[in-house]
């Protein structure tokens, strides 16, 4: 953490701790997963990342939240928490994952989540849409209705060193983002499943939907394609 930085002023509209995000510079995000020794050893841990900007600077911090017998049992098929801090400590970002299913078989009960900024003040949602071959998910607001749609490759998997999901406008038409998993070397790859993340979105999309989609980074990247 900083102990230098001088908290930002409140911005009128937007949620507390978030007036990093609405810098007219930031369009890209990276999640770094730190490495869990215990996890080579095969003990499932709560996940903890760090948020850095293109200059590598740390902008927040994250860390999992469920129970031991989650993480070990249901793997990444896990509910859970994961709250996101800003340099101050303070909890900016709250994102709940509930218990659903991953297969193609089961539409009624696809992966979802929830996004709080602050705690406790919802402020938009991730939903898992059915598709035989390949993810497709919808980018809702608070009111959980439609603003964007994220598409992944083919069975969420690339024969490539990144894996990019595209963020496109509701109509399809403009892609103006996406979501990667960015190689990280043999060893990490085939041993533990630590991974960076990045995220790129417009400079003047809401605040709210840059919330939304780290947590749409975290659900999508490591949990449900690349968590194993």
């Amino acid at each position: 953490m900083n102990m230098y930085a001088v908290p930002s002023p409140g911005i009128p509209g937007c949620p507390p701790g978030l007036e990093y995000l609405t810098q007219f510079q930031v369009d890209q995000l990276l999640i770094k997963q730190k490495v869990e020794l215990v996890e080579l050893i095969g003990f499932e841990s709560n996940n903890k990342y760090e948020v850095r900007n293109v200059m590598g600077q740390n902008v927040y911090y994250a860390v999992e939240e469920n129970d031991c017998l989650s993480r070990q049992c249901c793997g990444p098929l896990r509910p859970f928490t994961i709250h996101i801090l800003d340099n101050f400590g303070q909890e900016v970002i709250t994102i709940t994952r509930p218990l659903k299913c991953m297969s193609c078989f089961f539409p009624c009960c696809l992966q979802e989540l929830e996004v709080q900024a602050p705690p406790g003040n919802t402020v938009g949602y991730l939903i898992q849409q059915w598709h035989p071959f390949s993810p497709k998910f919808i980018v809702a607001n608070e009111h959980n209705e439609p603003v964007l749609k994220i598409h992944g490759p083919f069975c969420g998997w690339s024969c490539l060193p990144d894996v990019d999901f595209e963020i496109l406008t509701m109509d399809e038409v403009s892609k103006i983002g996406k979501i990667s998993k960015q190689w990280t070397g043999l060893l990490r790859e085939a041993f533990t499943d630590a991974d960076n993340f990045g995220i790129q979105f417009p400079m003047d999309l809401d605040v709210r939907m840059k919330a939304v989609m780290i947590g749409a980074c975290f659900l999508i990247q490591d949990f449900m394609f690349f968590e194993t």
